[in-house]
């Protein structure tokens, strides 16, 4: 077995605690739903935030909402690069996977100009 990532982000409407929850959870399920993720098989989770979102904690949200409860989750500010996506929020899920995984990357509302 061996570990691999999955990158995913998700513009986020406002800086609340609401929005970067509704965010999170949004895009997270979609990013297990895709990748057909297994809790089990998770090794850890980062998350980063743009600066001007700083309302909440993602990891809080997986933790409460999907029960990520003995999953090591860690949030950090993103770089603020000038002209870069503003209310960002991006996340990486580690998985412990097959060599012949391969992972689907998921970019949602607003987020896919990141990979063209």
């Amino acid at each position: 077995m061996i570990t691999k990532g999955i990158r995913g982000a998700i513009t986020v409407d406002d800086n609340t605690p609401e929005s970067i929850g509704s965010a999170t959870i949004k895009l997270l399920k979609e990013m297990v739903t895709r990748n057909k993720i297994e809790l089990s098989h998770i090794s850890h989770v980062i998350f980063t935030l743009t600066p001007d979102l700083n309302a909440d904690f993602p990891a809080k949200y997986a933790r409460i909402n999907l029960k990520w409860k003995d999953v090591a989750m860690m949030c950090f500010n993103e770089l603020s690069v000038p002209n870069s996506l503003p209310k960002c929020l991006r996340v990486l899920i580690v998985i412990n996977c097959g060599e012949n995984f391969v992972p689907e990357f998921v970019y949602l509302d607003g987020a896919e100009v990141l990979r063209k």
